[in-house]
């Protein structure tokens, strides 16, 4: 039976994940960071670091991707007890979406009240740079259309209600104050809010594809993401969702412009220290 029909994991299988965890720290975090392409080093601000690799975890997936290192890394961000996963999962790896939302679960476990995730995306709104950060206000969800939704088949009462809502996906408090740090810190003017939209890759966007997602409202546009949202949405998390306008999506027939992997590290390397300061002033406050 595929995954889309049936519960790939039981409660007592995150639960055996999570009990691992806390049997190996003594550390109980209450927020959970995704870092995104090349956005691992938000884990390095993280003091009293505990880092347990993927591959030692029980159940636990392993990242494949690279600038992905495939780490859980316990620690503390401006005293705030924090769990950072160095590189997610995602669809192109082969991965069920059952697997690729895993670790949200065992967050839920573990004590988490608040997920941040982050990602790479490319820019489909006009007005939009590479560097921007958005900060992500709505998402479509792909994969959910064609029936990609991990909330799909059984559902334990004990992680959430049969039918949750997503009209408040993104905490609007979180964003505001975001906005509000942003211009402190002097990154009001490459700050942005919009729609984020997840394909499942692993090909980058067609010409005509993307021309389809702009006219459906999308801002920007990647591969990860939106699973880990409704999976966190579903326990009850709080959820602020990142993004950083790693590349602009190709609009023009006559274009030479292709993207790749490279240029998406590369622009994460210029911008990586202002989000990564927006995300730990963020945490002291919320």
């Amino acid at each position: 039976m595929s995954s889309s029909s049936t519960c790939r994991y039981s409660y007592d299988e995150y639960k055996k994940t999570a009990d691992w965890l806390l049997d190996q720290t003594k550390q109980r975090p209450t927020v959970a960071i995704i870092c995104g392409s090349g956005l691992g080093g938000l884990a390095d601000l993280l003091e009293d670091k505990e880092v347990f690799p993927y591959a030692d975890i029980p159940l636990f997936p392993t990242s494949t991707v690279p600038g992905h290192a495939g780490q859980l890394v316990f620690g503390k961000m401006q005293g705030r007890a924090c769990v950072c996963m160095q590189g997610r999962f995602h669809f192109y790896e082969g991965y069920d979406i059952q697997k690729v939302t895993y670790p949200v679960r065992v967050f839920f476990m573990l004590g988490v009240k608040t997920l941040i995730v982050t990602n790479a995306a490319g820019g489909l709104n006009g007005s939009y740079c590479v560097g921007d950060i958005m900060l992500i206000k709505d998402h479509i969800n792909m994969p959910g259309f064609a029936g990609q939704n991990p909330l799909c088949g059984h559902n334990d009462e004990r992680f959430g209600t049969r039918f949750p809502c997503m009209s408040d996906a993104y905490d609007r408090d979180m964003r505001a104050l975001a906005k509000q740090i942003a211009e402190e810190q002097g990154c009001g003017g490459f700050l942005r809010e919009g729609v984020y939209c997840m394909l499942a890759g692993p090909t980058y966007e067609t010409i005509a594809e993307c021309r389809l997602l702009q006219t459906l409202g999308a801002d920007a546009v990647g591969m990860s993401t939106v699973p880990e949202v409704v999976v966190a949405r579903h326990c009850g998390l709080n959820v602020l969702g990142v993004s950083l306008i790693t590349n602009m999506a190709v609009m023009d027939y006559e274009s030479t412009v292709k993207a790749n992997h490279a240029e998406v590290l590369e622009t994460t390397r210029h911008r990586t220290h202002d989000l990564e300061r927006l995300v730990s002033n963020l945490i002291t406050k919320i």
